[in-house]
């Protein structure tokens, strides 16, 4: 048990270490405001990542594999998300004020409502299913009883994915902290949300 726990962490890390839709959400919120905004969002994450480890666990996300219907359904709905995150991010960007200002005065996201960001943007994709369903029970020792240890890798593949994201948020809410430039503060706005309509339409396009 305890090597396929060690396979399983390294292969974790990896996985992780992709970038994603994901990432790009938790980095705009760290950057545009601060890393306890990041942190919330980096937990919503964590939490639509146990929650894909439990479906698969209970075979539920099993159904995404089996039916092309409920795929393309969660597809499309991940694909409006982050289109509509991303248009929000490119409002946002037209509202802030001329270049040649001084530091945003914008309000703030609530660590609600990022939570739920990262949430969402996790749980609306559905290649994190397939990928629990399919990577999960690989390492699942013979012998070993089958739910018990899917959801004890569930478990370890969140955690892991939290160590990862814990360091980029503190360099990027680093960062955020030098860019409050209006015109600074609008550029990135603008990368962002081009970045979340882009992976939006790649996830509704792609077949």
């Amino acid at each position: 048990m305890m090597t396929s726990v060690f396979a399983f962490v390294g292969a974790a890390f990896l996985i992780a270490m992709v970038p994603g839709p994901s990432t790009v959400v938790i980095l705009r919120r760290a950057v545009v405001d601060g890393r306890r905004t990041g942190m919330a969002t980096v937990l919503g994450n964590e939490c639509g990542v146990l929650m894909w480890g439990l479906a698969a666990a209970f075979g539920l996300s099993a159904l995404l594999l089996a039916s092309q219907v409920a795929y393309d359904i969660i597809r499309m709905a991940g694909a409006a998300v982050l289109v509509w995150m991303g248009t929000r991010a490119l409002w946002q960007a037209r509202r802030v004020g001329p270049p040649d200002q001084g530091p945003a005065e914008t309000a703030p996201v609530s660590l609600r409502r990022a939570y739920w960001q990262g949430l969402v943007t996790n749980v609306a994709n559905p290649k994190a299913g397939v990928f629990a369903v399919s990577f999960l029970p690989q390492f699942v020792p013979q012998g070993a009883p089958v739910l018990p240890a899917l959801l004890a890798f569930a478990l370890i593949w969140a955690v892991i994915d939290l160590i990862w994201y814990l360091p980029l948020v503190w360099l990027a809410g680093r960062v955020g902290g030098v860019l409050r430039r209006q015109s600074v503060r609008r550029r990135m706005e603008q990368v962002f949300g081009a970045l979340l309509v882009g992976l939006g339409v790649r996830l509704a396009t792609e077949s």
